[in-house]
């Protein structure tokens, strides 16, 4: 049945474990046919790595002119109680589509605004459904179906869990990004740290991100001021989330805010806790450079002494930390070869998601 002209309020409801390019393609559709659009989501009992923050974090992203609520049990007891209303549980996937249907119409009428005029699915239960929220609203409810082919190369959630690196074509950027591991190094000057992400990068096939630092130190003629140091430690996690969305599993990361710390109590004996709270910024992977390989000395680094102080320094913050680091050694290529080893582990996970940052 054709929908008049956007209706005033539609309805997607989904799992999103993970929001594939197929769900936005029919909130893409449902949106430009209704003047307000709900998109709510659940899973029970879920998935390892799709938490309902996470899901939700990507629908409000990708969709923010929309009304998004993805639901666990914490989050839907805290909107129970917001709206004076006793507890109720989430149904469980395995439970009947009556059960399900009518949960979502008590969702709509008790939570979250009122009745919709329609209904927005890419399967052939949405007719039953619009006629289950009908029957609970005591008012019509269309069903529009967007049609797909069979063959539109479209994974499902079930193959995009299983293998999210092969199927990315399946995520969007912003989405898939959420699954590249970040892979950072660390260490005094002159120990390898900008050839380990550059070289690691090139034989990953995938990206890395320079020391913003340096850059800006090479800018302003090798003067840095106290309040670079701020810009230079928020500018690093921007570039890092740019890189994401076109890096292929692993992103590689020459430097992190915990360096730009440092370097603010080398140069100008202060900490302020702005550069102490982005110091915390976490990584999928931390290497920490040995000073054990020779000093280069290319007219800009203090010297060996200094890299000696930088590395026991970078060994007394993570053990206060408790952040889990590995060591790196030897020479370059023994060093890679540790690197892709640490890699190797992480990618026999295959369900693994990145880290949330």
């Amino acid at each position: 049945m054709p929908l008049p002209e956007r209706v005033a309020r539609g309805l997607v409801v989904g799992k999103f474990c993970p929001l594939h390019r197929g769900h936005e393609h029919l909130i893409d559709f449902a949106a430009a046919h209704c003047r307000q659009l709900l998109v709510i989501g659940w899973s029970q009992p879920g998935f390892a790595g799709y938490s309902a923050a996470r899901r939700e974090r990507w629908l409000r992203a990708r969709f923010p002119q929309a009304t998004v609520a993805v639901l666990d049990d914490a989050r839907l007891a805290a909107l129970c109680e917001q709206h004076g209303l006793p507890l109720r549980a989430l149904p469980r996937d395995s439970d009947s589509e009556r059960a399900q249907r009518d949960f979502t119409a008590w969702l709509c009428l008790h939570l979250f605004g009122g009745p919709v005029q329609a209904v927005f699915t890419g399967e052939g239960y949405g007719d039953g459904f619009a006629a289950a929220l009908a029957a609970h609203f005591h008012a019509p409810v269309q069903h529009q179906r967007l049609e797909r082919s069979r063959d539109d190369g479209q994974p499902s959630g079930t193959q995009l869990r299983a293998d999210p690196h092969a199927l990315r074509h399946g995520l969007s950027p912003p989405v898939y990004a959420d699954y590249v591991q970040r892979v950072a190094f660390i260490g005094g000057e002159s120990t390898g740290k900008t050839t380990l992400a550059r070289v690691l990068a090139e034989r990953m096939d995938t990206t890395w991100v320079a020391e913003y630092g340096r850059t800006l130190w090479e800018m302003q003629g090798g003067d840095l001021r106290e309040p670079d140091l701020l810009r230079i430690a928020e500018e690093q996690p921007r570039r890092e989330d740019a890189a994401a969305l076109t890096a292929q599993r692993w992103l590689f990361c020459d430097t992190t805010p915990l360096v730009t710390l440092g370097y603010s109590g080398w140069m100008f004996g202060t900490a302020p806790e702005p550069l102490r709270q982005a110091a915390r910024r976490r990584y999928d992977l931390l290497f920490l450079c040995a000073p054990d390989i020779p000093f280069d000395q290319d007219g800009t680094r203090v010297g060996e002494a200094f890299r000696a102080q930088q590395h026991a320094w970078y060994l007394q913050q993570l053990q206060v930390a408790g952040v889990e680091y590995v060591l790196l050694e030897g020479d370059v290529e023994t060093r890679i070869a540790r690197v892709q080893g640490e890699l190797a582990k992480r990618a026999a996970n295959r369900f693994s998601v990145a880290l949330p940052l």
